[in-house]
């Protein structure tokens, strides 16, 4: 039986996703990191950039034979193939790759910050109120959210973009 090529998903060191991706390219693989638009605030100014919509994975197709493997990890910046039983990568389904493909080309807004929901308590990283620590009590618009901060035994509600906090 001819094994045929399969994605798995790769965990990449924090923030290198990008470089991962380029290199994987370079060497000839098959690779997909969705990406999705949003803003970047500087001291100075503000950009719209490329951000990974999961944010430390990447998605490679391969044929599922150990050389195969060895050389995705290799790679630098790759930390490891997922994988439900260890030592055994565990493919991802081509129907989820071409439904991920197919919302990523739509002009639906992605949310990119799933694990902020309604009664997570997180913490302020900049900002006036940087440090500080609330609870999410309702998302907003695009990437907006509304956290709880108790301070002198008041709630005060403000409004915070989801780049802004983090889980506590």
């Amino acid at each position: 039986m001819e094994k045929l090529p399969a994605w798995f998903a790769l965990h990449v060191k924090p923030r290198h996703e990008f470089l991962v991706q380029t290199e994987m390219a370079r060497n000839g693989m098959e690779v997909y990191l969705p990406a999705v638009k949003k803003v970047s605030q500087w001291k100075d100014r503000k950009k719209r950039i490329d951000f990974p919509l999961f944010p430390g994975y990447l998605f490679a197709r391969v044929l599922p034979i150990s050389d195969h493997f060895l050389g995705l990890v290799k790679i630098r910046g790759v930390m490891k193939i997922l994988s439900a039983v260890p030592g055994h990568p565990t493919p991802v389904p081509d129907a989820e790759i071409i439904t991920l493909k197919t919302l990523m080309t739509s002009d639906k807004e992605m949310d990119v910050h799933p694990e902020l929901q309604a009664g997570k308590p997180v913490r302020i990283k900049r900002g006036a109120f940087q440090n500080v620590e609330g609870v999410v009590s309702k998302k907003g618009e695009q990437y907006l959210l509304h956290v709880n901060i108790s301070m002198l035994g008041r709630c005060v509600t403000v409004k915070m973009f989801a780049d802004d906090v983090e889980l506590a």
